[in-house]
């Protein structure tokens, strides 16, 4: 009989920590943003004639820079991903902002591509060839003896 009402809360608690573990807070997908937040009012602010030093405090310092001659271009890149909880990471969308800079440092043009506007790289697999021998751990362990 004592069993029995220890074992009904039990029971009850069990129950409740296996619904509790099903609600949404702990969902098995999460979504976030790798890189730079770009607003839309943030965009409308860059025009061309403006100083690097306006395109800083507006956008921040950029995440990658390109100098090709005279023009120097900015890139600022926003990715939303999703993440399940078993660590699969999947993009939704990339948006990549491009500003261009005279040689005078004013701001000649601005551009916005996404994840459509990108080609596909195939990276090389093959390795270079080192001297002597590639050996494991466990080969020079073994060699040792």
């Amino acid at each position: 009989m004592l069993l029995r009402t220890v074992s009904a809360p039990i029971a009850a608690a069990l129950v409740a920590l296996t619904l509790a573990a099903c609600t949404s807070s702990t969902s098995l997908v999460s979504t976030r943003t790798q890189g730079y937040e770009i607003p839309d009012t943030a965009l409308q602010q860059i025009r061309p004639g403006q100083s690097q030093q306006l395109v800083t405090l507006v956008l921040g310092s950029p995440q990658s820079t390109n100098t090709f001659g005279d023009q120097t271009a900015w890139y600022y890149v926003e990715t939303k991903v999703r993440q399940t909880s078993f660590g699969m990471t999947m993009i939704d969308s990339r948006t990549v902002v491009a500003v261009y800079f005279d040689k005078n440092g004013k701001v000649i043009d601005k551009a916005v591509y996404g994840l459509e506007d990108g080609k596909t790289v195939t990276i090389e697999t093959r390795r270079t060839p080192s001297f002597g021998e590639d050996r494991t751990f466990i080969d020079q362990i073994l060699q040792s003896f």
